[in-house]
């Protein structure tokens, strides 16, 4: 079952006001937070008081990444989407829930995870030649596995399994070593294993608590207290000046602001953390995470971040063969760029901790685009245009009754303090027509040129003509540069 995006956003928001969300729904990754918000916080958290200098400051390298590495990795890697010898249908990361699983034999798969194939140095390179800024990793999904050292609950990687390594030790040494920020996503308020946690409703798991084993009932405020909240305490110290980056994932109503308020206390004790909008309680965050899509508009006033897969699934499954084109990844990328925000692209390890092949060939290829033209992506500003990006339709409708978006797929702009970038998709012929441009154009060049050859200018109006050669220098995009003053 696939849902539209604003029926998407829409059930999330009857989520934050408690309002079961109806059977047909089926269970997703991630839930947007977008609507999680509440008149007042019990705990003040930074975000209400630090300055408009100060949060910029713990910002900017967040701003100026634009893209970045997201990894699905847990023992859901090794059903891979299956179980008892049916293929389980939905995302890899879910099957304990979708096939309903009991508590005692998915956790009996901890004795069979012995991920040897796992190199952090292999997966930080990847992310380096892709032209990734920073990784964000599942150190807990929803099914409660932790893929680090946790003293407080031995459901973990380390005490479980045969591996007996810290993924997250190894991953922050060679982040460090090859200048990469590192991240961590925490489910704070889901978790299948532990007595209390929460659990979304799917399929027939029956309210208040959609559980379906009795082993995982219980209360969640203990369950925090005795593993979400000394569990993220241990993520926050152990691993020197990571995370950078803590991504909560699908709040429930259990949520309340007091029991977010207290996470809350925990993470203002880091203030250079960035946290995202889905912890719950009320609490905007620093972040909004629009999943599966980018937003028309971006989100004005806001950071915010697309987090998307490439294929179907964030977890491994291995049936799952749908692969996004590398046109289409690094056109998502330039897209997003372009309205302010950042590309957080998944990778889903296999059980032996290897990238499928598939994943790391696209991110090689934009690697290679990024090495000519990342100047025209990081740490730009989006666009003093907009209406490139596409339009509102005046007769089609989307899901909610209200104008559908209908995306421009002809060129993108991004800018710096003395520069516009054209990424054009589709080649304009012999010239590039702008009929209005806010600043003063001094000059104009293509980016993979590396002798920067001046190309003709004529201006009209307010306007510019660019005389351009005679083919497109790239297929996917080719980059003009406009200097201005």
């Amino acid at each position: 079952m696939a849902l539209s995006r604003r029926d998407f956003a829409k059930r999330c928001a009857l989520a934050s006001t408690g309002t079961a969300f109806g059977p047909a729904f089926k269970a997703l990754a991630q839930v947007q937070g977008e609507h999680y918000q509440t008149s007042g916080h019990p705990v003040a958290c930074i975000q209400d008081t630090e300055t408009a200098a100060q949060k910029n400051e713990r910002m900017r390298w967040f701003r100026e990444a634009r893209f970045g590495m997201f990894i699905h990795w847990g023992l859901y890697s090794i059903p891979a989407g299956r179980w008892n010898g049916k293929d389980i249908p939905w995302i890899g990361e879910w099957i304990m829930n979708t096939a309903s699983i009991p508590v005692a034999q998915y956790k009996a798969l901890a004795s069979r995870f012995n991920p040897t194939e796992f190199s952090a140095a292999s997966i930080v390179g990847l992310a380096r030649s892709a032209g990734m800024k920073y990784i964000v990793i599942t150190s807990k999904h929803h099914d409660g596995f932790a893929m680090f050292a946790s003293k407080a609950n031995s459901f973990n990687i380390v005490d479980a399994t045969p591996f007996r390594r810290d993924p997250l030790k190894e991953l922050a040494g060679e982040c460090r070593k090859q200048g990469i920020k590192l991240g961590f996503y925490y489910s704070q308020d889901q978790d299948w294993t532990a007595p209390g946690g929460a659990a979304l409703k799917t399929g027939d798991h029956k309210p208040p608590t959609y559980h379906w084993d009795p082993a995982q009932d219980g209360s969640f405020a203990e369950y925090l207290e005795v593993k979400a909240i000394p569990q993220i305490e241990e993520l926050l110290t152990n691993y020197g000046e990571f995370p950078a980056i803590l991504w909560f994932d699908t709040p429930t109503k259990d949520m309340t602001p007091e029991l977010a308020g207290k996470i809350v206390s925990v993470l203002n004790q880091h203030p250079k953390l960035i946290w995202n909008n889905r912890l719950g309680g009320g609490y905007l965050g620093d972040t909004e995470t629009p999943e599966q899509y980018i937003p028309a508009r971006g989100y004005p006033g806001r950071d915010w971040e697309s987090c998307m897969t490439m294929n179907e699934t964030w977890g491994y499954k291995q049936a799952d063969t749908n692969f996004k084109s590398t046109e289409t990844l690094l056109r998502n990328l330039i897209d997003i760029a372009s309205k302010g925000g950042n590309y957080l692209l998944n990778i889903g390890p296999t059980s032996t901790g290897e990238v499928p092949a598939a994943e790391a060939d696209r991110l090689r290829d934009m690697g290679k685009w990024l090495a000519v033209n990342g100047e025209s992506i990081y740490a730009t500003q989006p666009t003093l245009f907009g209406a490139e990006a596409g339009e509102f339709s005046a007769t089609e409708k989307d899901s909610e009754g209200k104008p559908k978006f209908i995306p421009g797929w002809k060129w993108r702009s991004t800018t710096t303090a003395n520069k516009i970038y054209i990424h054009l998709f589709e080649w304009p012929g012999s010239t590039f027509n702008l009929d209005s441009v806010p600043r003063r154009v001094t000059g104009a060049y293509l980016l993979a040129d590396s002798d920067r050859k001046q190309l003709k200018m004529t201006k009209s109006g307010n306007g510019i003509d660019v005389a351009l050669p005679e083919r497109a220098q790239d297929p996917v995009a080719t980059v003009l540069v406009l200097t201005t003053a």
